[in-house]
């Protein structure tokens, strides 16, 4: 059990399951991009654990950028994307694979995909660690999910709350 500022929060998903789970994911990329060079694009903050580690298991040519978002306040998704720092690189004709740590209303990652689409990408895939079909409201084609989850908070590997918890190894559920 770990408390953030107001809340306690339980153990969820431990270390060593997310990191199984990343192996496979990276096994499944490696086969299905071995004859390709894809830009590996990060969504941080929150994918950074996950997208460190899964591009330690990689094994295939690829580049790895960043871009930051945010959409959230507090415990809930505000509906409203902020770009803060887009891509420096050309993506045009480029196979892109998202990065990202949770997709719950989807309404963030939709944006970001069809900003990334208007840049004409020969394909884009999505990988998320995290996702929360009950709460999605935004169709989003979800190519490598680590695990379904229900809709419920969660923090650690990456996910905060109000920018604390993302130290720890494991996932922690909000008790």
């Amino acid at each position: 059990m770990i408390t953030i500022k107001d809340k306690t929060f339980v153990p969820f998903i431990p270390a060593d399951a997310i990191q199984e789970r990343i192996q496979e994911l990276a096994k499944q990329i490696n086969q299905e991009y071995a004859d390709k060079r894809p830009l590996i694009v990060v969504v941080l903050n929150g994918a950074f654990l996950f997208a460190a580690d899964l591009a330690k298991q990689l094994t295939i040519a690829c580049e790895i950028t960043f871009i930051r978002v945010a959409s959230y306040a507090a415990t809930e998704s505000s509906g409203q994307l902020k770009q803060i720092l887009g891509l420096n690189e050309s993506i045009e004709g480029r196979d892109l694979i998202v990065v990202e740590d949770i997709v719950d209303t989807g309404f963030t990652l939709h944006e970001v995909c069809k900003q990334l689409r208007d840049k004409q990408p020969a394909s884009l895939t999505i990988a998320t660690l995290l996702f929360k079909p009950t709460a999605l409201k935004e169709p989003l084609d979800l190519h490598y999910v680590g695990f379904e989850i229900e809709n419920r908070f969660v923090v650690g590997y990456g996910l905060d709350y109000d920018g604390l918890g993302r130290n720890t190894q494991d996932i922690f559920v909000l008790a």
